[in-house]
């Protein structure tokens, strides 16, 4: 929770953005109101309403329009910026009827007009648009897709980015010439500023022969939807222009700047483990692979640490990423869930060891968990109530046994998202 305060909006906003006399300071970045017509601010993702709400508290009525959309439950009252909440991971109509607001209000702006950009985590999904001939229903199913294969985050973006008319720097598009300033939390390792959010206000290095490749990758020719499919190969053929690409004029008065990361979290996590007691390490800001190879790892990592003497204990590892999980059955949870699972099947027998895996957003997959905690009694624990944790692990399960055996975390919507972080503490 340290770690998750560390990266709450407000406070990050705070830390960028404020104004002294006509000047408006936007981290290193100075505007000077008096020569600025217009500000617009718009933005998708997890954090965005909390984000928008403190942009309201410096800019107040400074604000010509503004519309963000973030996910169901993660909407605050604000005065100058309207709100849609919208399905997140699968899209649905008000994902798509927010975004074509955005792009609307977006539409709008002139060169002496300034656009405000809130991303984080989750921008993807909930900036819900599709090509021309298809329908939100085809979006959905790809998504959907997409989401089960295994494709990693920006496998999965460079296919969203080349079905849409926002993602990929076509924000920035719209934008220009007005100048434009995107405010980003960081959900993906290494902080890759096309793939957040699929990149709306960022130069797109991705193409079409890059969206096919990943269809074929996976094995999704047969199940994309035909006129998705007829998109993209018409893209790969030059028939449909392609995203805009670094170099482009249009992002001359774009700035896109990071705001907030895991790597902050974990250096939070890091201060408070040390106020209680603990010896802290911070292993990596960038844990990513499948999930059930990640989980063994980590198990190997924490036993390593409890048999090396020369480790001081009680100490307390610290992990930030996300890691990918391939869904091969018909359960409930999320990869935080799943690795917790897998982890406690290994800890049979291995006092001393205590591992959670969350996420920072509050939720994991589609569940209110945002993640779970296991140690060596944790399958003492299913035993005593006459589960099998084999069968929750084959049918992908997790969040119904962790909800028998009263292990998850349940934090409620954070209204921020830097990816997941994993906590060992080796007594």
């Amino acid at each position: 929770m340290a770690g998750v305060e560390s990266v709450l909006p407000n406070k990050l906003i705070r830390n960028q953005v404020k104004i002294e006399d006509s000047t408006l300071s936007i981290s290193s970045l100075q505007f000077s109101l008096d020569r600025i017509n217009q500000v617009f601010v718009v933005g998708a993702g997890k954090a965005s309403t909390m984000m928008a709400k403190e942009i309201e508290n410096i800019l107040g009525d400074r604000i010509t329009d503004g519309h963000v959309v973030v996910k169901y439950g993660h909407a605050a009252e604000l005065k100058y910026i309207t709100v849609t909440e919208a399905g997140h991971p699968v899209p649905d109509n008000n994902g798509y009827l927010a975004t074509q607001k955005i792009l609307e209000i977006v539409a709008q702006a002139e060169e002496k007009d300034l656009v405000i950009c809130l991303f984080s985590g989750g921008g993807s999904a909930l900036l819900a648009d599709f090509p021309e001939g298809c329908t939100l229903n085809d979006i959905i199913i790809t998504n959907d897709l997409l989401l089960k294969s295994g494709a990693n985050i920006k496998e999965t973006n460079a296919v969203r980015k080349h079905l849409s008319k926002v993602k990929g720097g076509q924000l920035a598009k719209t934008a220009h010439p007005a100048t434009l300033v995107s405010l980003i939390l960081s959900d993906v390792i290494g902080d890759p500023l096309d793939v957040i959010a699929s990149g709306p206000t960022v130069p797109d290095t991705s193409t079409f022969d890059d969206a096919m490749n990943v269809i074929k990758k996976y094995n999704l020719l047969s199940k994309i939807p035909h006129e998705l499919l007829h998109h993209l190969q018409n893209g790969v053929n030059k028939l449909n222009a392609e995203t805009p690409k670094p170099g482009d004029l249009i992002f001359k008065n774009t700035k896109n700047l990071i705001i907030g990361s895991n790597k902050i979290a974990l250096d939070a996590a890091s201060q408070k483990a040390k106020t209680v007691g603990l010896h802290p390490i911070i292993i990596t800001s960038t844990l990513e692979g499948d999930t059930i190879k990640v989980a063994e790892q980590l198990v190997n990592a924490a036993l390593k640490f409890k048999n090396d003497d020369s480790i001081e204990k009680p100490c307390c590892l610290l992990f930030g990423g996300e890691t990918t999980i391939k869904v091969n059955g018909s359960g409930t949870g999320g990869r935080n869930q799943h690795l917790a699972l897998h982890a406690a099947s290994l800890l049979k027998n291995k006092n001393g060891v205590t591992l959670l895996s969350a996420g920072t957003d509050g939720s994991d997959g589609p569940t209110s968990a945002a993640g779970a905690v296991v140690d060596s009694n944790t399958l003492e624990q299913a035993a005593a109530i006459r589960i099998d944790i084999q069968k929750y692990l084959d049918n992908f399960d997790s969040f119904h046994f962790f909800e028998k055996t009263g292990s998850h975390i349940i934090t409620g919507p954070t209204m921020t998202n830097v990816m997941d972080l994993i906590v060992i503490i080796i007594e």
